[in-house]
């Protein structure tokens, strides 16, 4: 299993879906089950909401920049 390929693939549905945002935030394990379609062990559960986590706030950081950029 490519737990990178996982990731892309959860955080991309995240990111459109608000409710998806919330249910993560609540419960990660439940969240990424509904979005895999699998019951996933338990090491690489933890490993996917690790990056998922890092993603999403990078890429609110990475938001949060362009808009200060664009103020300027």
């Amino acid at each position: 299993m490519d737990v990178k390929e996982q990731i892309k693939t959860v955080v991309e549905k995240i990111a459109k879906d608000k409710g998806l945002q919330e249910q993560f935030q609540r419960e990660p394990v439940k969240a990424l089950e509904s979005i895999l379609g699998v019951d996933l062990p338990e090491d690489i559960i933890n490993q996917v909401i690790q990056g998922v986590k890092a993603k999403l706030t990078v890429d609110k950081a990475s938001d949060a920049l362009d808009a200060i950029k664009n103020l300027f």
